[in-house]
């Protein structure tokens, strides 16, 4: 079945979403230089911790992620659009990322860390401000 709300077929849809990087984006990567710059060390990606942060900053016991708005469904963002076409699939996809999100960010708390969340259209929008108030939420426990 053709949708004519898209206007590229099935196959090169699938090809294009293929290509969207979950790590190592050009917000993270931003993030990331940012921090070092002003000396902060972290890991990437740390595999046993619930959710895999994208930093992981183990003398301040705090982990961050950056999340994608569209992905991460960013409360009254403009970003956090629902695609037309398929309107259950991806409801059902963006709900199963809250849920994992909540729950891997329970289990972090848990477990004595703190967890900061920054989103793409904060580094976008005001970079510099947000970057201030990341490092305002794990400077104070050097």
């Amino acid at each position: 079945m053709i949708d004519m709300a898209d206007s590229i077929s099935a196959e090169r849809r699938s090809w294009n979403m293929s290509r969207i990087k979950g790590k190592n984006t050009k917000i993270e990567l931003a993030v990331r230089k940012y921090l070092f710059a002003r000396g902060y060390r972290y890991r990437l990606h740390v595999r046993n911790l619930p959710g895999k942060p994208d930093i992981v900053l183990k003398k301040y016991k705090t982990v961050v992620f950056v999340h994608g708005c569209f992905w991460h469904r960013h409360a009254g963002c403009r970003d956090a659009t629902t695609p037309k076409t398929r309107t259950e699939f991806w409801e059902d996809k963006f709900q199963a990322n809250i849920r994992n999100d909540r729950k891997n960010t329970e289990l972090l708390k848990q477990m004595g860390w703190k967890v900061v969340v920054v989103w793409e259209c904060q580094i976008t929008g005001r970079f510099e401000e947000t970057m201030r108030e990341l490092v305002s939420n794990f400077s104070f426990l050097a």
